[in-house]
């Protein structure tokens, strides 16, 4: 599995339309990024007389993959901010 590590940063609001606080911009920011190796399936692809092997992540849908080639993403931290808005 290759595992991304993320940070997300979460910016609210209350604007005269919706008076209660909410979400209106969100920042993810990639902490690190740890391989999963090289495929353990790669797929044999054919057009006319040429022949690729590529990794499995590259053709096949994400519960037909190789747990090398599987993402996961995991968040690190969750910040949620409130914005004052000066009148």
């Amino acid at each position: 599995m290759t595992i991304h590590v993320v940070d997300i940063e979460q910016v609210t609001h209350t604007c005269p339309a919706f008076a209660e606080p909410h979400v209106y911009d969100t920042r993810r920011t990639v902490i690190d990024v740890i391989p999963g190796g090289p495929c353990r399936t790669p797929v044999t692809i054919r057009c006319g007389d040429t022949t690729a092997i590529i990794a499995c992540h590259r053709h096949e849908p994400g519960d037909r993959q190789c747990g090398a080639c599987r993402i996961i993403v995991t968040q690190h931290t969750i910040t949620t901010r409130h914005l004052t808005e000066a009148a």
